[in-house]
């Protein structure tokens, strides 16, 4: 135990008040009396001590795995028994990522779950244990730290009767060097991580939202022309037993048919226009977005600042985000007037949307807001939404810029 310091004088007057009466403000106040010894400190140093078991068992285990486990890999049972050693060494890392943390304080992530229930058969399942890194990489951790887990066990017992005024230096120094293997061996890549999490996030977001476009788009085609081409059919098949009978009645439902034949063909067209619209594909994003601005209910001023056009898909997403904004405005907005903006900056193409009208817009509000903002994030794009109560409602969309291939 650390002892006080023996009591201040100040200029020779007297022993020095610590309570604060005396009108200080207490900064000359005797240091409390704590241990030498901190449960941080001797939380490293059980961790040390511990390293000789479990280093002896992770040796024993990881040259188990290795020795058998590839010897057997010539016959059936070899890669099954490989694969249920490499999910096993997976707790062993998890076990010692928790010591990590609760005697060294070490925050280290998990590493991501392998997927083994999307996997197509029993083979793929075994194939994707068997080249899990993690699973590799924890083997590895366990097969060289035997030395070390002695060395730190006799060093760290040794000091607590011989060297015990600098077992606290010799305790940190240590720790730290087994923090680094634990940070380096047993925690996941963390960008890698996060790219598998988004792209099996942004996978399922691609198909989902590719089979609700399909449902749409039979939907529109089963309640719309399709309707229109059957009703035409009948009229045309009534039309034709009465041309002889009566020829005014029949020419009559002739002229009908003609009608109902241009309401088809328009319905066609719309249905066409939300699939990928002609302009777009022949005049690029600048006069596809000028022909949605003039369908709003409210004035919009277009500005596209391109040299070049982006890729089709990308110039097909930029246009049908745009569109689904716009409707917005004309929709909810109560705006007098909307403005979109689209250039490039870098290896980005971003989109700004702006009305005047009463704010309020949220990605979960209903508005369609979250499915573009997935649509977007399925291609590595971004979605902002700026929308105070009152005004105004500034929407910003990034995507990726990927040349146009001729």
């Amino acid at each position: 135990m650390t002892a006080p310091s023996s009591a201040g004088h100040r200029h020779g007057t007297g022993p020095v008040r610590t309570d604060g009466a005396d009108g200080s403000d207490g900064s000359d106040r005797l240091p409390p009396i704590r241990p030498a010894y901190d449960a941080h400190t001797w939380k490293e140093i059980a961790h040390l001590l511990l390293n000789l078991p479990v280093t002896v068992f992770g040796f024993c285990y990881a040259i188990t795995v290795l020795a058998v486990g590839g010897t057997l890999t010539l016959t059936v049972v070899g890669l099954p028994l490989l694969a249920l050693s490499l999910l096993g060494s997976r707790q062993l890392g998890k076990l010692e990522r928790a010591r990590a943390r609760a005697l060294l304080g070490v925050r280290v992530e998990e590493p991501s779950p392998l997927p083994l229930a999307r996997a197509e058969g029993a083979f793929q399942r075994l194939w994707m244990a068997v080249k899990d890194p993690v699973g590799w990489r924890t083997l590895l951790y366990d097969a060289i730290r035997l030395p070390w887990g002695i060395l730190t066990f006799c060093t760290v017992l040794t000091s607590l009767f011989v060297l015990w005024p600098l077992l606290p230096y010799l305790a940190r120094g240590l720790a730290n060097v087994d923090r680094a293997m634990v940070r380096g061996l047993l925690s996941p890549s963390d960008e890698l991580e996060r790219r598998i999490a988004e792209l099996e996030s942004d996978r399922g977001v691609v198909v989902d939202t590719a089979a609700a476009d399909l449902r749409r788009i039979e939907r529109d085609l089963h309640d719309g022309a399709q309707a229109r081409l059957v009703n035409l059919a009948m009229g045309l098949g009534l039309a034709k037993e009465k041309l002889l009978e009566d020829p005014d009645s029949a020419a009559a439902m002739v002229e009908e048919a003609h009608g109902e034949v241009k309401l088809a063909l328009q319905e066609l067209r719309d249905l066409a226009r939300g699939i990928h619209p002609a302009v777009l594909t022949d005049r690029g994003l600048d006069a596809a977005l000028s022909s949605v601005a003039s369908r709003c209910t409210v004035p919009v001023k277009v500005t596209v600042d391109l040299a070049d056009r982006p890729a089709a898909a990308i110039e097909g997403i930029a246009y049908f985000t745009v569109s689904e904004l716009l409707q917005n405005v004309s929709k909810h907005s109560a705006a007098r007037s909307a403005s979109v903006d689209v250039w490039r900056a870098k290896d980005r193409l971003l989109i700004q949307v702006q009305d005047d009208g009463r704010g309020g817009a949220r990605l979960d509000g209903g508005s369609g807001m979250r499915g573009l903002a997935d649509r977007l994030g399925a291609v590595d794009g971004l979605f902002a939404v700026a929308s105070p109560a009152g005004g105004p409602t500034v929407v910003t969309a990034e995507l990726p810029w990927r040349d146009r291939e001729e």
